[in-house]
């Protein structure tokens, strides 16, 4: 018996859904940036301690992973159009706290419930996404709903900062809050599920490839690898970016807003690179591990030996402009890796392993932050801190992308799998 072949069209509507997740993920990394991006004046209304405050932003990541796994495998049997929706509601809902006089605590286990709702974000959406598009034609569009985190923070770093300057930041949690509702009666009008599930039928007659089996294939290793050093330092500038610009180099409040985009400008300027490369490279007949692998691997490499090069150069601006281009050129790992996933995991269960692979890279957000507040606090001065805080990331970067180069073979991971089976899977 023959595989059914690949869907070539893309069904009418994908866009639409695309930009829906994109906006998704915009309000997704809103969310995420605004403990960072108020950092100094939590620290100094809360009198939090450099370790405290990495806490906090540790404490968002305590149930991410786990509820990463969940809902990974929810999807696998509820419409993910239900579940984004439930996800934004719960987003929502955890703002409003902080509008009024909150403590530590309250701060923390409101971080804590948003983390659980944005933990399965990424990957649902795009298992949904994936639904709307046939293999080859996935990169493109996973680069966008990539760029909804750096448009998250683009977008929404001058207003939410703006609210903080001029009102307080209480006032930008709230702000949050109502978009994220504006989203949630979007989605529930506009949102419904690709087309391509029914490929889910298709292959339910084909046996299950093991989870084992998949779970401890070397490309799935390598993502998981790759994408840890690559979290590690978006996760450290979600944190610790905006303080670092506020009490490490001492610029104001109002500047440091602006400088915080810097570097989710250029990161997503190399997330849609990225994106377009590879597509064009599979166009011409590159194999995926040349078009994904390598070409997702080598940027953390080199971010990494960047980002080490930071503790010995003079000037703010200059020392600004390394970390914005080391810490940037991560983002390539993003946009390659689900799509490399998507290959060889059967249509059935790739909401569960994408869901699972999130939750253990995303365990680095759980780490790092609290790694930079211990180190901040035991430095001499603060700047100290946080540069060598700035060199254990680029030894995690250099490290994880040398591993993804190395385990990076999503085309053969495919084949072998393939004929492992009793019968051939079903992929879509």
């Amino acid at each position: 018996m023959t595989a059914q072949p690949t869907p070539k069209a893309t069904p009418k509507g994908a866009w639409k859904i695309t930009f829906l997740l994109f906006l998704f993920m915009l309000v997704n990394f809103a969310d995420k940036i605004v403990v960072g991006l108020a950092g100094a004046p939590i620290m100094d209304e809360l009198k939090l301690s450099p370790e405290q405050f990495g806490f906090l932003g540790s404490s968002f990541f305590f149930l991410f992973s786990i509820s990463a796994i969940v809902v990974g495998f929810i999807v696998n049997r509820v419409d993910t159009r239900w579940v984004l929706l439930a996800m934004a509601v719960i987003w929502s809902v955890a703002q409003f706290p902080m509008v009024g006089t909150v403590g530590f605590t309250t701060l923390v286990i409101c971080r804590i419930i948003l983390g659980a709702g944005e933990g399965p974000a990424f990957s649902v959406a795009a298992h949904a996404v994936y639904k709307w598009f046939p293999d080859e034609k996935r990169t493109l569009p996973t680069a966008i709903l990539s760029q909804g985190s750096a448009f998250g923070v683009i977008l929404a770093v001058p207003a939410l900062n703006w609210i903080i300057v001029n009102h307080s930041w209480h006032y930008a949690f709230g702000a949050l809050g109502v978009v994220g509702l504006m989203w949630t009666a979007a989605w529930l009008v506009m949102g419904k599920e690709g087309p391509l599930v029914h490929t889910v039928e298709m292959a339910a007659a084909d046996p299950r490839v093991p989870y084992l089996q998949l779970l401890t294939s070397r490309t799935f290793i390598g993502c998981c690898a790759a994408t840890f050093g690559a979290y590690w330092a978006l996760s450290l500038g979600l944190t610790w970016f905006t303080p670092f610009i506020v009490k490490g180099l001492g610029f104001s409040q109002k500047d440091a807003g602006w400088i915080s985009v810097l570097p989710w400008v250029f990161g997503a300027t190399v997330v849609l690179l990225t994106g377009w490369i590879s597509q064009v490279m599979l166009t011409r007949g590159y194999t995926t591990r040349g078009a994904r692998g390598v070409l997702g691997s080598v940027p953390l490499i080199v971010g990494g030996l960047i980002l080490a090069v930071l503790p010995h150069v003079n000037g703010a601006g200059l020392q600004i402009a390394f970390l914005v281009v080391g810490s940037g050129l991560c983002g390539s790992i993003y946009v390659v890796c689900p799509p490399m996933l998507g290959e060889f995991t059967p249509v059935q269960q790739r909401g569960a392993v994408l869901a699972i692979y999130g939750a253990i890279y995303t365990l680095a957000g759980m780490i790092a932050p609290s790694v930079m507040g211990v180190v901040i606090q035991n430095a001499a001065v603060p700047l100290d801190g946080y540069m060598t805080g700035f060199t254990i990331n680029a030894v995690i970067m250099a490290a994880s992308g040398l591993l993804g180069l190395l385990l990076l073979w999503p085309n053969t991971e495919r084949a072998r799998l393939m004929a492992q089976a009793a019968a051939q899977p079903k992929f879509a």
